[in-house]
């Protein structure tokens, strides 16, 4: 299926590893122009060399302390200058620490808010100019199956998170006649690094994986690319008249909660 993502200029936060690299990976093998940012180089050079390799499109690579607002802003202006537009925004951050409600105090719910909640929010800002300019625009935000179906262990998650779906909302609503739509992703266990560090936390990766897949209808963990081919469909032509989803994808694990 053509998606039309040829020559799109699509920004991914967080992209030099994770889910983040797993979708700037499906968009450059879509044709689109690729630009990543994150903080950690080593990472970025090796996810440039990775999408180079695969895509047809330009691809930039830029480190950049996403929970700084005005570097975001500056990284967005430099992409959107070399690149001639932005198209497609992704927003991605990593999660905060696990455990309950209670476990937490004050400050660590503002540090939630900051790590989780804000980038996001400062990097759709960045780019939506850009977007309405052009009337036409994909953002995506990447959350955590936590929105849906609360975890009682990941507290400062479905908190902070659930955030960026009442923005997307409100977004949604602003932005619908100038050609901009707005949708979360929703992924659940997916075997990214994180996942595997923590299924391996018992001394076996593979036993801890099985054990989180039991929970899951389809009996396994989600691999990156088959989410990644779920935010490429959302960021392409195909969906223009999907807005305002947050769009699950955890093998069904939130029917059975």
């Amino acid at each position: 299926m053509e998606l039309g993502l040829a020559g799109r200029v699509a920004l991914i936060a967080g992209g030099s590893s994770g889910l983040g690299l797993a979708v700037a990976e499906e968009l450059a093998k879509e044709g689109a122009h690729v630009a990543i940012g994150a903080r950690d180089p080593e990472k970025l050079a090796r996810a440039e060399r990775r999408l180079k390799e695969l895509g047809r499109g330009q691809v930039l690579a830029t480190e950049v302390d996403l929970k700084n607002p005005e570097a975001v802003r500056h990284w967005v202006e430099d992409v959107a200058g070399r690149m001639g537009a932005l198209h497609i925004a992704v927003t991605n951050s990593g999660g905060p620490p696990p455990g309950p409600a209670t476990k937490f105090g004050v400050e660590a719910y503002r540090e939630a808010v900051d790590a989780v909640l804000l980038p996001p929010i400062s990097l759709a800002l960045a780019a939506l100019p850009h977007m309405q300019q052009a009337r036409w625009g994909r953002l995506l935000f990447i959350t955590s199956e936590t929105v849906v179906r609360p975890v009682a262990r990941f507290a400062l998650s479905g908190f902070s998170r659930l955030g960026i779906v009442g923005f997307a909302s409100a977004l949604v609503q602003e932005l619908g006649d100038c050609g901009v739509t707005v949708n979360v992703l929703a992924p659940g266990y997916t075997r990214t690094p994180p996942v595997e560090r923590t299924a391996g936390a018992g001394g076996d990766v593979d036993s801890g994986l099985r054990a989180m897949a039991a929970h899951i209808p389809l009996r396994r963990v989600g691999l990156p690319e088959e989410f990644a081919a779920a935010a490429a469909f959302l960021a392409s032509e195909r969906a223009s008249f999907i807005t305002g989803t947050v769009q699950l994808v955890d093998g069904g694990a939130s029917v059975i909660g």
